[in-house]
């Protein structure tokens, strides 16, 4: 006979994401929880009194990320769920929060039943993973993955002229350099999908086997302004024109590349910015993104064939930065995948094109992520909604991982 499963308490799960909807809410019920705002800081709060209620352990570290430990029964790196609590500006009310809470609910439903995990269990929340406040994003588990500095994190500014390592000290959450996730049996993080493709596929449970590559270029385009009405258009060295025209070139090469390509043209600044004026200079970005190294390089090459001179114009190009794709680790994507089919729950493989915290900390510890759908692909908007049961679903895959990653 089959041992029944122990599960989460949904609606405890659905009472915790409302309160923590609290710290922030805005006037269309989305959040604006900037780091270390006073906002952030209360959300801060608050976690670590419900981590403490059930008789946790709680350090902080000198980048403010905070761990909450429940001691296992024998003494071994920790098996560590986690993800952010800041948002961006007029955000949704599960981005980060979810993944940090789903430790939390993990942690109170073992305590429900009186189980002590073979295993310590810890709740990260990472510092700054929006990067919204302060740049860069993902910066505090950056700086304790060793992919940033902190000197340079320290005197990051926001808009109002703060640095970050003011805000730091401000928020009361400055611990110590000794507190830092150093080692851990695994790292879980759940986090909402932030794109439509559950949904579309109507599955309930993503198991995240990486996250994408991408690179990000700067081209610019320089041309000549001269009177718009008294230019005739065979004279005229127009670099809004010549900068279309390479947008239409790129796109067509770039879609016929694979198909699971994405590609952004997302910022553009023309000059001088008159109605009256023919433009001088363009300056736009592309960003594209694939988890195959090879049709990243295919991306770059293609780049690379625009013309230096185009229409009167020249046109010069800048890589602004990029990143390899991230590979999680296999044994925790079949134990999440086996826990998601245990449970009943419709799942596929599948990769993030959007970056977390998790591609940081699995350069140096056995780390996956799950996924729950996003209604409409919403996220970084206040419009951001996943159904309260899909959350419970997700987060009863993260308990049944963890009581079997506890097993090994």
């Amino acid at each position: 006979m089959q041992q029944q499963k122990v599960l989460i308490n949904s609606d405890r799960l659905k009472r915790t994401l409302e309160k923590f909807a609290e710290f922030g809410r805005t006037e269309n019920n989305g959040v604006t929880r900037l780091s270390l705002s006073k906002e952030d800081v209360a959300a801060r709060d608050y976690f670590v009194s419900c981590c403490e209620e059930i008789g946790m352990t709680v350090k902080i570290d000198d980048m403010a990320n905070i761990y909450a430990t429940m001691p296992g029964i024998e003494d071994k790196p920790p098996l560590v769920i986690g993800s952010h609590l800041d948002s961006v500006k007029k955000g949704g009310r599960f981005d980060g929060v979810l993944g940090v809470i789903a430790g939390l609910e993990v942690a109170r439903t073992l305590y429900d039943h009186h189980i002590q995990p073979k295993i310590p269990l810890m709740i990260v929340n990472f510092t700054n993973e929006e990067g919204a406040r302060f740049d860069p994003a993902m910066m505090c588990s950056g700086v304790i993955s060793g992919k940033f500095e902190k000197a340079k994190m320290l005197e990051s500014r926001d808009v109002e002229g703060i640095t970050f390592g003011e805000a730091l000290t401000a928020s009361g959450y400055e611990g110590e350099i000794e507190n830092r996730l150093t080692e851990a049996t695994a790292f879980l993080e759940m986090h909402i999908e932030q794109g439509p493709v559950l949904e579309s596929e109507s599955l309930k449970i993503g198991i995240v086997e990486g996250v994408v590559g991408m690179v990000n270029y700067e081209i610019a385009v320089h041309g000549e302004s001269d009177h718009a009405g008294t230019t005739p258009m065979w004279m005229r060295k127009d670099a809004l024109f010549t900068a279309t025209d390479i947008m239409t070139q790129l796109r067509t090469k770039l879609n016929a590349l694979d198909h699971d390509l994405v590609y952004t043209m997302g910022r553009m600044n023309v000059h001088p910015n008159i109605h009256t004026v023919i433009p001088n200079q363009v300056v736009f970005t592309l960003e594209a993104r694939h988890k195959d190294p090879a049709v990243i390089n295919q991306v770059v090459q293609i780049i690379h064939e625009v013309p230096e001179t185009l229409g009167g114009c020249s046109v010069s190009m800048e890589k602004l930065w990029g990143r390899d794709t991230v590979i999680f680790d296999k044994k925790l994507c079949d134990q999440l995948e086996k826990s998601a089919r245990s449970l009943g729950y419709s799942n596929k493989r599948m990769y993030s094109g959007a970056g977390h915290d998790a591609q940081f900390i699995s350069s140096y510890l056995p780390t996956a992520m799950l996924f729950v759908p996003s209604v409409n692909g919403k996220s970084h908007c206040e419009e951001e909604l996943t159904s309260y049961e899909e959350c419970a679903n997700g987060v009863n895959v993260i308990l049944d991982t963890v009581l079997a990653i506890s097993e090994y």
